[in-house]
């Protein structure tokens, strides 16, 4: 077996369509919108053997003076990590990747996992991807949530709040909505053109936009992934000012539907830190909780924290909600490329 990189894009992606724990997010096609987004090197390890992929491991390196300097796979998401055969092949890409973050002077590389494949490595186990199976038809659907959920579906339905599904077109009511709210959250938001990059680069069948809106004015918006059977939605903002109206339930249950319409069965709302507000908020829908294997190697044992937990980053984050949403979007991508 060999382990060798930049494997052509047509084999990697047959690869990662075939594997259970690979979504979208793997696929070469991701690799381009990282580096079209934000200049960063990629890695990308194919282990082969008798002239057959075995396994896979994108990684992309990340180095700055405030943040230091590290390998990831993947950062910005909710997982990337390992995809193998078995746990030969798991281990003959640790190491491969392991030699990759010594040549690059990295004080850590990190494994965001589907699964505990590799049990050697320090693991972190505080993020979980909230997962709801959906029925086969809408009704069936909205029947099966508890009252609560119900009785502010139909508030936002009554208060004149309307969803729909859009493409590219509605990528600027998006992005008012996200920056809005990751100031109110005191943290960097992504520069428009990461999430323009993904339109320009994935099909309609993979990313679409939920938005919620009362006349002109956005409430909400969200960014939905589509891979194989499941649709996930990494990056949802509902305006604070509006949420006595509950556009996030009507945001969530229009896209719902919209992919019980697609033929989906596993509505991801995401990844949450355990018993967080957002936690809460999932489960109410009956999300179960899905383990997330956040995994590390570093020279020193243990890797550093760059969540906004860390009680380092608490000042830092005071200070950006109270700065102009405008200032924010313009200083806040050069700093959060380098944030996995």
């Amino acid at each position: 077996m060999e382990v060798i990189e930049n494997c052509e894009p047509g084999v990697w992606d047959a690869y990662v369509q075939q594997h259970p724990e690979a979504f979208l997010f793997h696929t070469s096609v991701w690799r381009t919108i990282i580096q079209r987004s934000f200049g960063h090197r990629t890695i990308y390890l194919a282990a082969m053997e008798g002239g057959a992929v075995r396994g896979i491991l994108p990684l992309v390196h990340l180095k700055s003076l405030l943040f230091g300097n590290f390998v990831s796979s993947l950062p910005f998401v909710t997982s990337g990590g390992v995809c193998a055969d078995n746990e030969t092949v798991a281990q003959a890409l640790l190491r491969r990747a392991v030699a990759t973050a010594e040549s690059l002077g990295a004080g850590h590389l990190e494994l965001r996992q589907e699964s505990n494949v590799l049990p050697e490595l320090v693991t972190r186990e505080h993020k979980v991807s909230m997962r709801l199976p959906l029925a086969a038809a809408a009704d069936d659907m909205f029947a099966s949530f508890r009252s609560e959920i119900r009785n502010r579906v139909h508030k936002a339905e009554k208060a004149g709040l309307v969803a729909d599904i859009c493409g590219p077109e509605g990528l600027d009511d998006f992005y008012y909505c996200f920056t809005t709210n990751m100031r109110d959250l005191g943290t960097p938001a992504y520069g428009r053109e990461f999430f323009a990059n993904m339109f320009d680069e994935f099909s309609d069948q993979d990313i679409r936009i939920v938005r919620v809106r009362r006349g002109k004015t956005v409430m909400g918006a969200g960014i939905m992934i589509f891979g194989r059977d499941r649709v996930e939605l990494p990056w949802v903002s509902s305006l604070r000012r509006y949420f006595e109206l509950s556009p996030n339930n009507l945001l969530y249950w229009h896209a719902m539907t919209h992919a019980i319409e697609r033929g989906m069965k596993t509505f991801d709302f995401g990844r949450s830190t355990l018993e967080a507000g957002t936690y809460e908020f999932k489960k109410r829908w009956g999300a179960e909780p899905h383990q997330l294997y956040w995994q590390y190697w570093a020279p020193a044992g243990d890797a550093p924290d760059l969540s906004p937990g860390n009680p380092k980053f608490q000042l830092a984050i005071r200070i950006w909600q109270k700065l102009p949403v405008s200032l924010t979007k313009l200083i806040g991508p050069p700093i959060v490329k380098y944030l996995p």
